[in-house]
C-alpha cells in the first residue's frame, strides 16, 4: 500500500527575501478569510463586516482624516519600539510610557490659562516626551543595575502607570465642575496641538510621525550609532569585540522608545482628547508592537502597518455601532494578524516540501 503524501518543512540555505515582504501580505489575507468565517459564525453579513473594516475608513476625506488620527500615535510608538527590538531589548511597556507621557503633558496643560502663550504647546510636548523617557528609564535602570527582565518590568509598569492616572483623575485633578466624572477640566484652547487643516482633527502630530520615520531610517541605516544598536542586537559578542557598549545600547533603546511613546501620549491628550480621563489608555502601546513587526521594523513598512492597524480600530468602533458587535472585535483582528504573521514568517527560514514516502508492501 502507499502512504499519503506528507508535508515537511525544509530549511532554506538563507532567509528568503521574497517571503520577508510577502509574509505580512499573506498574513493579512488569512486574517481576512478567518474574519469572514467569524462574521458568519456571529450571524452577520461578512460583506458588510469587511466593509466596515476596510472600506468605511477610507471612503471619504473625513474618514481618511480620522484614519490618520488613529495612525499617528501607533506609528510614533512603533518607531520607538523598532529601535528597541532591533537592539534585542524587549520593551513591552510602551502603553505605560504612553500613559505617563499623557499624564505629565496633561499636568503642564492644566497650568495654562487664557493668557498663556501659544508656545506652551512646545512645553507640553517636551514634558510628555521626558515623562515617557523617565518611565522607560526605570526599566533600563533595573535591567542595568539588577539584571531584571525588561519584559516583566516594563509590562508591570503599565499597570502602575494606569493607577497613577486613575489616582489623579479621581482625586486632586478631578474637575470640580465636571459633575463628579473622573476627568480633568477641558484644557484651554491655547494648549491645543495645531491642526493641519480646517474641519479635520488631523494635527501636526502626523507630520511629526512622518519626520520621525525619516529620521529613524537615517539613524538605523546611515549612522554609526544606529549600526551599533543593530549589531548589539544581532551579535552581542561581535558588538563587544568592535567596542560597542551593550549598556549604552540598552539605555539608548529604552529612552528612545519611551520618549516616542510619551510624545504620542502628549499629542493625544493635547490633541483629539483635550483632557485626561481614565480612558486615555487605548491600547496603542500594545497595538504598536504588532505595527512594528508587521512593518518588519522598517520605517516605511511601519507607515503602512500603522494605517492598517488604525483601520482595525475604526472598523471595531463601526462594527459596534452599526452591526451590534462587541468592540473587542478590534483586539480579535489584531491578535489574528499577529499570530498569522508569526506562522507565515516560518516561510522565510523554511520551504514547504511534499514528500512521497516509499511504497510499503503488505503481507500476502
Amino acid at each position: 500500500m502507499k502512504d499519503a503524501t506528507m508535508l515537511k518543512l525544509e530549511p532554506r540555505p538563507q532567509a528568503s527575501q521574497f517571503w520577508s515582504l510577502a509574509s505580512p501580505l499573506l498574513a493579512l489575507a488569512i486574517t481576512v478569510v478567518i474574519g469572514v468565517f467569524l462574521f458568519m459564525l456571529l450571524g452577520k453579513d461578512p460583506v458588510k463586516g469587511l466593509q466596515v473594516f476596510f472600506w468605511e475608513p477610507i471612503k471619504s476625506p473625513y474618514a481618511l482624516g480620522e484614519l490618520m488620527v488613529k495612525a499617528t500615535p501607533l506609528l510614533i510608538i512603533a518607531l520607538g519600539l523598532a529601535v528597541c527590538f532591533r537592539s534585542n531589548v524587549w520593551n513591552i511597556g510602551a502603553e505605560g510610557q504612553f500613559i505617563i507621557g499623557a499624564v505629565v503633558a496633561g499636568g503642564v496643560a492644566l497650568l495654562a490659562d487664557k493668557d498663556s502663550s501659544r508656545w506652551i504647546v512646545v512645553a507640553i510636548v517636551l514634558a510628555g516626551t521626558l515623562g515617557g523617557m523617565a518611565w522607560a528609564g526605570l526599566t533600563a535602570l533595573l535591567r542595568d543595575k539588577f539584571n531584571a527582565n525588561e519584559i516583566l518590568v516594563s509590562l508591570m509598569l503599565v499597570y502602575v502607570a494606569d493607577m497613577v492616572l486613575s489616582l489623579l483623575v479621581y482625586g486632586p485633578w478631578k474637575d470640580p465642575g465636571g459633575y463628579n466624572f473622573p476627568q480633568t477640566k477641558t484644557f484651554e484652547s491655547v494648549t491645543q496641538i495645531p491642526r493641519l487643516m480646517q474641519g479635520s482633527r488631523v494635527s501636526v502630530g502626523l507630520l511629526v510621525a512622518l519626520v520621525g520615520a525619516a529620521a529613524l531610517w537615517v539613524f538605523l541605516f546611515r549612522t554609526r550609532a544606529g549600526f551599533a544598536q543593530q549589531v548589539g542586537g544581532l551579535a552581542p559578542a561581535a558588538a563587544r569585540y568592535a567596542g560597542f557598549s551593550s549598556r549604552r545600547g540598552l539605555w539608548v533603546a529604552l529612552l528612545v522608545s519611551g520618549g516616542a511613546a510619551g510624545l504620542a501620549g502628549a499629542l493625544e491628550v493635547a490633541g483629539p482628547i483635550g483632557q485626561l480621563t481614565p480612558y486615555v489608555p487605548a491600547g496603542y502601546g500594545f497595538a504598536a508592537i504588532i505595527v512594528a513587526f508587521v512593518g518588519r521594523l522598517h520605517p516605511v513598512g511601519m507607515v503602512f502597518s500603522a494605517i492598517l492597524m488604525s483601520m482595525f480600530y475604526i472598523g471595531g468602533e463601526l462594527a459596534q455601532s452599526r452591526l451590534g458587535l462587541p468592540k473587542s472585535l478590534t483586539g480579535v483582528f489584531q491578535g489574528l494578524l499577529l499570530f498569522t504573521l508569526l506562522a507565515c514568517d516560518t516561510l522565510m527560514a523554511y520551504r514547504i516540501r511534499f514528500s512521497a514516502p516509499a511504497t510499503l508492501k503488505g503481507a500476502h
